[in-house]
């Protein structure tokens, strides 16, 4: 069988909605898509895990503060889960890393912003979680099987940090007039980049069309960023807070809310490491991974230790 008789096959599986497995035979650019895609989302968590962890110590009190530790230990397993899944395509960890720490990998935009207020931390919940879940709710039915199934657990609990921000905004919006005045300044620095966290316009995206034929993506960036601004520009209502965008308004014969223009220069900007805090973050990152060396060194020695231990005993047992 030819290479073209297997990737007609291939797509075949795909099109009848069967779950690609690791030992499957795949296109290797299918294998590459994914792995640039499921290292970049556990790079994402990974280093999301830093602006959030800057407030840990300066929550304004016991509930807020073992809310916002567990959230942050969530986004830790979350980039464990999707590193095992990535691993399962034949790369490892450590090579994924070093990409990271090289710049070779990129991660969100979102998490190259400032958190310059408490505010910060629920509008981080209500817009970044609520644009990943937009995002990742359709990964949930993603032609890779360990990539799809690690998406129903992340989904599930990134659900539970979106209403956790909003909560914490709705407290707020009805709290003293300096509160509710860090909460509208908080969504106005957020909105725009969150908008930008689903990716360029479909007309720019290099992978979208082949990621859609494929069912590793079921929804363009323009059709979930459509999602994303349609519920926010009603949840706002709530919240009582006005969203940054003079442009957003709805649009009875779309059934659709408008908006504005993206400053895609921005954007590209920061994916190229000239955000307000890039080179700060990845430095976090790397001084992290060189200080964290001699766990797992320890690590290695101990399984090490213990593989020889269970192999004496069990030829001691043979014997």
């Amino acid at each position: 069988m030819t290479t073209l008789d297997m990737e007609q096959k291939f797509q075949e599986r795909i099109d009848a909605e069967e779950r690609i497995e690791p030992k499957d035979w795949m296109p290797e650019k299918y294998r590459q898509t994914l792995i640039r895609q499921i290292s970049q989302h556990a790079h994402s968590e990974i280093v999301g895990m830093l602006p959030e962890g800057n407030w840990i110590t300066r929550a304004p009190n016991l509930r807020r503060k073992t809310a916002l530790l567990a959230k942050v230990q969530d986004e830790a397993g979350h980039g464990l889960y999707l590193y095992a899944a990535a691993e399962t395509l034949g790369i490892s960890r450590d090579e994924m890393i070093s990409q990271l720490h090289s710049g070779e990998a990129k991660y969100s935009n979102i998490f190259n912003y400032p958190t310059l207020t408490w505010a910060d931390m629920g509008t981080i919940g209500w817009l970044v979680d609520g644009a990943a879940i937009m995002n990742q709710v359709p990964l949930c039915r993603c032609s890779y099987g360990p990539y799809a199934r690690a998406m129903v657990r992340v989904c599930k609990e990134e659900s539970f940090h979106q209403r956790q921000g909003f909560e914490l905004l709705l407290t707020l919006s009805k709290g003293t007039k300096e509160q509710r005045e860090m909460l509208q300044e908080s969504v106005n620095r957020f909105w725009w980049p969150s908008m930008m966290m689903f990716g360029p316009s479909d007309t720019d995206s290099p992978h979208t069309a082949q990621s859609m034929k494929w069912k590793i993506k079921r929804f363009t960036n323009d059709e979930l960023r459509q999602k994303f601004v349609d519920v926010c520009a009603e949840q706002a209502k709530t919240l009582n807070i006005t969203l940054p965008d003079p442009d957003l308004k709805w649009n009875e014969e779309r059934g659709h809310y408008d908006f504005g223009a993206i400053d895609w220069d921005e954007f590209w900007r920061v994916v190229k490491g000239d955000g307000p805090c890039n080179r700060e973050r990845l430095g976090a990152r790397v001084r992290a991974h060189e200080e964290g060396a001699w766990v797992r060194e320890a690590a290695t020695a101990f399984a090490a230790k213990e593989a020889q231990r269970r192999q004496v005993a069990e030829l001691r047992e043979a014997v």
